[in-house]
């Protein structure tokens, strides 16, 4: 007998990939919105690319912690190699276009709305296919991200469709109780997020607005 069916609520990358691939492409068909194959590609490894901790917090002295888009939209000012600069961009609209999918109605309470995510990721992607275009390794490259540009969206709200799934659902909690522990000071929040490993920071958090 294999693994999965031992423990089915044991799901490796493979399983979540050829999960989010059908569901992915169910959401695009019903949106009526289409999309490159790389692209629809793209969508679905940033989905399965999130589910780990790390990419959607940082690392610090303190523990995990979000880091907000003004932060990251500093990065892609500043001197940077064109590489360094390139993935600057890419995490930014990567961050923007997640969090405005995943977290829209949390989004909708707060004074930072869906509409700044969707500025901010949808000029980062712009801006990274405009770089790639003049460097002819990044050629092939460039109509993907300028699609993730124009339609930002449309795809924030095909993976908001495709963020039922119980391992993203974990995020949303993850986020609403970070959310509550900012509001609230909720000393039982902050035990629960250091217990996952997240440091609460009002600093960071506030900066975003």
């Amino acid at each position: 007998m294999s693994e999965h069916a031992m423990n089915p609520g044991l799901i490796v990358e493979t399983t979540l990939q050829e999960f989010f691939h059908d569901s992915m492409h169910g959401a695009l068909a019903r949106q009526q919105l289409a999309a490159q194959p790389a692209t629809a590609a793209y969508l679905v490894n940033l989905l399965v690319s999130f589910l780990r901790t790390e990419r959607l917090y940082e690392s610090s002295e303190e523990g995990l912690e979000f880091r907000p888009l003004a932060l990251r939209y500093g990065d892609t000012l500043q001197g940077l190699s064109p590489e360094l600069r390139a993935r600057a961009l890419r995490d930014l609209g990567d961050v923007a276009l997640f969090v405005a999918g995943v977290f829209a109605e949390s989004l909708n309470r707060k004074l930072v709305d869906v509409d700044y995510y969707a500025a901010m990721g949808g000029s980062a992607y712009a801006r990274l296919a405009d770089s790639l275009r003049a460097s002819e390794s990044g050629r092939p490259f460039s109509d993907m991200f300028e699609e993730l540009a124009v339609k930002f969206t449309g795809f924030a709200d095909v993976l908001g469709e495709v963020a039922e799934h119980p391992d993203v659902r974990h995020h949303k909690d993850v986020l609403r109780l970070y959310d509550r522990w900012l509001k609230t000071g909720s000393r039982r929040a902050a035990e629960r997020l250091r217990a996952l490993g997240i440091e609460p920071n009002a600093t960071l958090s506030r900066a975003s607005h």
